[in-house]
């Protein structure tokens, strides 16, 4: 059955608050670490010998776990870590690329507009995938504003968010 009453409207059956936490995989949870604190900037806290939780710029996290068993993620799971504008894009695209080797990145893909933003992806030694992209302060808040998408949405040729501090891609 159809339901035309918008989606804001209908009272969930769970009371939730907030997405708190996600999970990573690790093949070696210090390297991992090293990895986060000193190429992505990530705070990191050891919960346990083979975990770890780690956050950066909010109240959302992700527990780190070491397994043994790990498979490559997918590049529609990937992590966003938002900059603020192109140019800083550009500019984490160079230090991937230069850096690679010292911090097993792989499939390090050309900075692109993409789904409202401009940004990159790669996959670090732990074959997880990240998308280093320029956002305003808030990340994807912004798509909230504009509600519901019809035909392509963000993932129209061309669209882009809108703020006046962003520097747009050649």
């Amino acid at each position: 059955m159809a339901d035309d009453a918008p989606h804001a409207a209908k009272t969930p059956a769970i009371k939730s608050r907030f997405i708190s936490h996600g999970t990573l995989g690790s093949h070696d949870i210090e390297a991992s670490r090293r990895f986060y604190e000193e190429f992505l900037g990530i705070e990191c806290v050891r919960t346990s010998p083979i975990s770890l939780m780690i956050r950066l710029g909010g109240a959302h996290v992700y527990a780190v776990v070491e397994t043994k068993d790990k498979e490559p993620m997918p590049r529609h799971y990937h992590n966003g870590v938002d900059v603020q504008t192109d140019a800083e894009v550009d500019e984490a695209w160079r230090i991937c690329t230069e850096q690679a080797d010292k911090w097993f990145l792989k499939d390090i893909s050309r900075p692109s507009a993409r789904h409202g933003t401009y940004s990159f992806l790669f996959w670090d030694l732990d074959d997880n995938c990240w998308e280093i992209l320029s956002n305003p302060t808030d990340g994807y808040t912004w798509i909230f504003d504009k509600g519901d998408l019809a035909g392509k949405g963000h993932f129209a040729h061309g669209f882009r968010h809108q703020r006046p501090d962003a520097q747009k891609a050649d």
